[in-house]
């Protein structure tokens, strides 16, 4: 997986039906913004190449619940996806693959069976995205209620050696809270691997954006930020161009 310049990717996290951004990670603090695939369509029609979607309830409850608006998002649009949440088997990836989604994200089903990375990749090379979200210098999982022992540097050059065609690394701490980034930690990863790292949490302005693009990430996931009007994605894609 390349890119082939800076993204900054619209994230679409979906829980009960409705597009909701959390903070830090919280279930329960959420925002709802509306219908999905409305959000979807605007970010599109904003200029977005790529659409981050994750199905929050499946991250949280370990099986996919959100697959109608995800499939009427696919439906609707017609830029590259990636998605997560939920995403537990072989089958569970394929299956999005094949219905179009160009890369599947695994969090917890990467940590507990590390070797779903190379089956997958194996058959759609390219196509996963491992997630490692942080929390405390930790990597946490299922829906970042758990905490794993590993650390995110190492994890990613055992998932880049397995296959694995990006990082999605998500700053918890910071996620939701449009505090400001973290460069640090991206910067770390960027250097210990040479596949993309796209970076997710935080982002309260585009000085945001550029100080993660700065750091050596590939894209930049963008949620609250986007929805709460802090700046435009045209604004964002301008400042990165």
């Amino acid at each position: 997986m390349t890119f082939d310049a800076f993204e900054v990717v619209p994230a679409v996290d979906v829980q009960d039906g409705e597009v909701v951004q959390l903070v830090a990670g919280e279930r329960g603090t959420g925002r709802q913004y509306g219908d999905p695939v409305e959000a979807a369509t605007r970010w599109v029609e904003a200029g977005a190449e790529t659409l981050h979607l994750v199905d929050l309830d499946g991250a949280f409850e370990g099986a996919r619940a959100n697959a109608d608006a995800i499939g009427r998002i696919l439906d609707a649009t017609d830029v590259g996806v990636q998605v997560g949440g939920g995403i537990r088997t072989v089958e569970d990836a394929t299956d999005l693959l094949e219905r179009g989604v160009d890369r599947v994200i695994l969090g917890t089903a990467a940590v507990e069976t590390p070797e779903i990375v190379g089956e997958i990749s194996a058959e759609h090379p390219g196509s996963v995205v491992v997630s490692l979200d942080a929390k405390d210098g930790e990597v946490v999982v299922e829906g970042w209620t758990e905490g794993t022992g590993l650390d995110p540097v190492e994890a990613a050059g055992r998932y880049a050696d397995l296959g694995a065609g990006a990082i999605l690394f998500t700053n918890v701490d910071v996620e939701g809270q449009q505090t400001g980034v973290r460069t640090e930690p991206v910067r770390e990863l960027a250097a210990s691997v040479d596949i993309p790292i796209i970076a997710s949490g935080g982002v309260a302005d585009v000085e945001d954006v550029v100080e993660l693009r700065d750091a050596g990430a590939a894209a930049v996931v963008v949620g609250t930020a986007l929805y709460e009007g802090n700046f435009t994605l045209e604004e964002a894609q301008q400042a990165v161009a």
